[in-house]
């Protein structure tokens, strides 16, 4: 498997992660990746980052896509991919009708057909075959009137096949990423049920198709304290992500065999009662889509991932150099 680094969001009081990043470019790690919702950007940090490192590749983990038009996003990740020599891995996803709708004031519906759309604009714009056109009904290029024209990229691109990920959880939405793009991106990945809630969505994956699992990882003798670590980011997901009748990562939980426990958290989290709903996270949901423990134990974990169909683990949770460098060990000990 690869390893990458997924820093996730960059939060307030001066959050520079650049000597964390310079000592994973140093263990070897294929890949650093940085994340959005309704905070940060994913792509200024990369910039930051880029700048400042030579060889490991710089993803997004995601861009989402009803926060810029296709070619916004496609003529950004295109600059930064020449800045950085060509080491962009960009990743794009629909994320959910709450951030949608309340923080970018666009429609949520049909987030396949307008991902689909995305895609082909996007790759329109790297590729300068042509002038960009789109029938629509999500982007339409040119807009219909007399004043747009057809236009192609300005700046010959780097690359012109930018590796494109999607972050999806649902079945479809994961088959659209075999179909579509170079890899997917699961935010919860329990690896010995991913055939099984998969398997039909990824079974015309191409060869090369790279899974790349996000894994919070928590080096620690103390596997209580680090298994409450992860039901606290679940509680947050589970129960708050979300609209109320709307929630896919409570969806996700659910396709994992945790229906009931899912739609019970939900429930006491929006009632306010967020220690209950922590509690009532089952101990085996946050051990299964996650690395805890000291190290040998996340070893014998780790043979769970090996047999999954996971190619790429982005580490979530260790920032220092002995930590990224113990996970480097234990996930490729060669």
């Amino acid at each position: 498997m690869k390893l990458g680094l997924n820093l996730g969001y960059w939060q307030r009081n001066a959050d520079d992660a650049t000597a964390t990043v310079l000592a994973a470019e140093r263990l070897g790690y294929d890949s650093v990746w940085t994340a959005e919702a309704y905070g940060s950007d994913a792509f200024t940090p990369l910039a930051w980052y880029g700048a400042r490192t030579s060889r490991i590749k710089l993803g997004t983990s995601v861009v989402q896509i009803s926060a810029r038009t296709p070619v916004a996003t496609a003529m950004t990740a295109m600059t930064l991919d020449h800045l950085t020599g060509g080491r962009l891995l960009l990743g794009i996803g629909a994320s959910g009708p709450q951030v949608v709708e309340g923080w970018y004031g666009r429609p949520f519906a049909r987030p396949l057909a307008r991902t689909r759309e995305y895609v082909d604009i996007m790759r329109q714009v790297w590729r300068r075959e042509s002038p960009v056109t789109s029938p629509g009904p999500h982007y339409p290029l040119p807009l219909p009137g007399d004043l747009g024209k057809p236009l192609k990229l300005i700046t010959h691109p780097l690359r012109p096949e930018i590796p494109l990920y999607l972050g999806a959880e649902g079945p479809k939405n994961v088959a659209l990423a075999a179909e579509l793009a170079q890899g997917w991106l699961p935010l919860f990945a329990f690896p010995s049920k991913i055939e099984e809630m998969y398997g039909d969505a990824l079974s015309a994956r191409p060869a090369g198709f790279d899974i790349a699992a996000m894994v919070m990882v928590v080096i620690s003798d103390d596997v209580r304290s680090a298994l409450d670590g992860v039901k606290m980011m679940l509680t947050l997901y589970i129960g708050g992500m979300g609209a109320e009748h709307r929630n896919f990562h409570a969806d996700i939980i659910g396709r994992m065999g945790y229906a009931e426990a899912a739609e019970h958290i939900q429930a006491l989290y929006l009632a306010g009662r967020k220690d209950e709903a922590f509690k009532a996270i089952p101990d085996e949901l946050a051990d299964g889509i996650s690395l805890v423990g000291p190290p040998g134990r996340i070893k014998e974990r780790l043979e769970l991932w090996r047999q999954s169909p996971v190619t790429s683990l982005l580490v979530m949770g260790p920032r220092d150099e002995d930590s990224l460098r113990t996970i480097r060990d234990l996930v490729q000990p060669d």
